[in-house]
């Protein structure tokens, strides 16, 4: 027998085994019991659950105070991870499978519950049962009797069962789920096991790294899910990644870089253009964390050894502020949204700590060159910064304040780091010489963002309002109680880590609040002034830190001084933490407080997909693309929409946008309409007419413009709107042209 035989065996088999459950066990009570499994079978888990935490509560053992109610806690907790992992994975699985529901393939099925359209290999409750049920209990195994596990397995049999009864899976289905499910949960228990052996070593560095885990997990099932179109700049970014060069219109070339990469790797989908910024997320916090524990390793309390924990073995200040990071407002999109901003805060991180390792390696007098590759990769660290982001720039300014006003002077009289400086320029020379070649067209870019033409102004409005955005981005209570432990430590401490705390931050943030006196200041501009702000606020509120014999009244300086922190401050730390996770939480699910899309910040993310797929449908039912003797034009006004039209149009086509008095983008420094025209005309060897047609798209209800308009002989009109949940999220007016004639194309004045 061939592998193709035995796998019409197997089938038929699998076929017969169904109809035998379906049909041959049939019977009343069968008939009301299965169903109620299927949909709410779930539910009978609780009992089991309450019965060992009950348990636990009134019955301890060993020499510890009731030990078993931890463990009961971490079985249900290592139950619930293995149902949500199992659950996830069984989806992703059953689209690459894509087996078709007995219920929609079979004739004669006894349907007793809904039929959806979603494939049935493996079974997702199967898997999700058994992989509770395996996780409860192995974890539980030693304080229930055999009636206990008895009962887990007999209810996770059953369930399974009800699929097939009830005629919506296969019995090789519910196998194959029963045993995914069973080997996630062994799986997750290996975890747990090396996670707590590895705790009493180094329990930062576990809890770190566990913690990171389940946010990055959380973080691939939401991008995979497609819960957020790309945002026009993501589109963008991903537009100049198909255009390798040395730099772009207005930022270095780093994105592009990056998001080639990941393209590469995962193809020109969402998940490949996101999945760095769940790396850079994860290694943001992780130099963050090892920078505290650098700077702060007289505080690590010391292992089972009786070493001190330092770098990445971390401290609690590192941990703090390594988590914290991930869960504040600011910083918590750039873990799923792949812009600048994810690179960029993980190079100024990288930087820090690099920063602060070098300076940190010679004291006054000395003069070695064993220090210098450190200085090389600080340089180094700032260079790449500044191929992703401008304002990278800070960190020279930044790092001269620090070194000029702290015990560390003595090193602007060495030359390490100007070589720094040096590395760090080299490093930035694409960008230079692309400038060069493009007749600076960055630097007056950047003029025109900070208004330098508008002259010096003052606008209240402008000022409150970015103010009011730091405060909102960070939540009021951290904003308040970082700056007020970054001015706490600068004047009670006064220590060379107090300074480097305080003139990475407040320099930035200062002038980003005098800039916004002349004109709008985005909201994110000043994002890196809060990074060390972070391990001020951890260092002053989280108890981490306290002088000996003081309790939670006191924090110890490095040179012995020590501040009051009174308990309530604390109480007031915890109760920001909570609200900054509220805020992200909802920012995620915008439908947990039932949010008006005025309101909804993620609003301007979604819609794209589905204009996409409209002008897909309009482009293949175009004369000239249905008859194969034409090309069509897909273009807009707005770089944001041609962007979003690249990558959402099927085929993944190049657009354009044209300039209707708009300022400078880089689509401006591409071939332009009518340069795509030619190429459709030359047909690279295929022959075709000269008939090229187009589609416009422009945002909001609108008329033609009398620009589009004169370029082609005719055109249809027709308003889309996008909506989601019932509601309008989007609206756009697309124009189908027909008979292109050309279009006078004007250089944009502004930048």
């Amino acid at each position: 027998m061939n592998m193709n035989d035995m796998l019409m065996f197997l089938q038929g088999s699998d076929k017969k085994l169904f109809f035998l459950i379906n049909h041959g066990t049939a019977n009343a009570f069968f008939d009301l019991l299965m169903p109620f499994l299927t949909v709410r079978g779930f539910l009978l888990f609780f009992p089991y659950i309450l019965f060992i935490l009950l348990r636990a509560c009134t019955k301890g053992g060993g020499s510890e105070e009731k030990p078993d109610l931890k463990a009961a806690l971490w079985a249900v907790l290592i139950s619930f991870c293995s149902f949500v992992l199992t659950d996830w994975f069984v989806q992703e699985i059953k689209q690459v499978i894509g087996r078709i529901r007995p219920c929609n393939a079979l004739d004669g099925v006894r349907l007793l519950v809904g039929c959806t359209q979603s494939f049935s290999m493996p079974s997702n409750h199967a898997a999700n049962v058994f992989a509770a049920a395996v996780s409860l209990f192995y974890l539980t195994r030693k304080s229930v009797s055999r009636a206990g596990a008895g009962y887990l397995f007999l209810l996770a049999f059953l369930i399974s069962y009800s699929r097939a009864y009830v005629g919506v899976h296969y019995p090789a289905d519910i196998l194959a789920g029963a045993l995914f499910g069973a080997g996630i949960a062994l799986l997750l228990i290996l975890l747990y096991k090396r996670a707590v052996l590895r705790y009493k070593i180094q329990p930062y560095t576990t809890l770190l790294f566990a913690g990171l885990a389940a946010i990055s997990l959380f973080r691939i099932y939401y991008i995979s899910h497609g819960l957020l179109d790309l945002s026009p700049d993501e589109a963008h970014y991903w537009e100049w990644s198909r255009r390798p060069d040395l730099s772009y219109y207005s930022k270095g070339p780093m994105i592009a870089y990056l998001i080639y990469i990941g393209a590469a790797i995962f193809g020109d989908t969402v998940f490949g253009i996101r999945i760095p910024a769940v790396i850079f997320s994860v290694l943001s916090s992780v130099y963050l964390f090892k920078l505290a524990g650098l700077m702060y390793k007289d505080d690590a309390p010391a292992t089972s050894g009786g070493e001190l924990q330092e770098g990445i073995r971390g401290n609690p200040i590192g941990l703090s502020s390594a988590l914290l990071y991930q869960i504040i407002p600011l910083f918590a999109p750039f873990g799923i949204l792949f812009t600048i901003d994810a690179p960029f805060l993980f190079f100024w991180i990288l930087s820090l700590y690099l920063f602060w390792k070098a300076v940190q390696s010679e004291g006054p007098g000395e003069s070695t060159r064993s220090g210098i590759w450190i200085w090389v990769l600080a340089g180094l660290s700032i260079g790449l910064g500044l191929l992703t982001k401008y304002t990278m720039a800070f960190f020279y300014l930044c790092g001269f304040l620090f070194l000029l006003r702290s015990e560390k002077r003595y090193l602007l009289k060495t030359w390490k780091p100007y070589v720094a400086l040096a590395v760090g320029c080299l490093a930035f020379s694409p960008v230079v010489i692309w400038n060069m070649q493009h007749d600076w067209i960055t630097v007056r870019h950047t003029a025109g963002q900070a208004h330098v033409a508008e002259g010096l102004k003052i606008s209240l409005k402008s000022f409150l309002e970015f103010f009011g955005s730091q405060v909102g981005v960070i939540t009021p209570v951290l904003f308040g109680m970082m700056f007020y432990a970054l001015f706490k430590l600068q004047k009670g401490c006064r220590g060379v880590r107090s300074a480097f705390l305080f003139y990475f931050s407040v320099p930035v943030v200062a002038f980003f609040l005098l800039k916004s006196l002349q004109g709008k200041v985005q909201a994110n501009w000043a994002m890196t002034g809060y990074i060390t702000g972070i391990i001020a606020l951890v260092r002053c509120f989280s108890g981490s830190s306290r002088a000996p014999g003081d309790g939670a009244d006191a924090l110890m300086c490095g040179n012995g001084v020590k501040l009051p922190a009174p308990r309530t401050s604390r109480l007031l730390y915890f109760l920001g933490i909570g609200l900054a996770l509220f805020v992200t939480a909802v920012s995620h699910y915008p439908s947990l407080v039932n949010l008006p899309l005025r309101l909804d910040p993620s609003a301007r993310l979604r819609g794209w997909k589905a204009l996409g797929e409209e002008v897909g449908r309009i482009y293949e039912s175009m004369p000239g693309t249905a008859t194969g003797k034409g090309d069509v034009l897909i273009f807009s006004d707005s770089y944001q929409v041609a962007s979003e039209l690249a990558f959402y149009v099927k085929g993944h086509p190049k657009t354009y946008a044209i300039n209707l008095g708009r300022r400078m983008n880089q689509y401006d420094l591409w071939p332009d309409i009518n340069s795509g025209a030619r190429e459709m005309k030359q047909g690279q060897g295929k022959l075709r007419t000269d008939t090229i047609d187009g589609i416009f798209v422009k945002i909001g209800e609108a008329d033609i413009p009398p620009e589009v308009a004169r370029s082609f002989g005719k055109f249809d009109r027709e308003t889309f709107k996008a909506y989601e949940k019932g509601r309008v999220v989007r609206e756009y007016s697309i124009f189908s042209l027909y008979g292109f004639k050309g279009m006078v194309m004007e250089r944009p004045e502004t930048f």
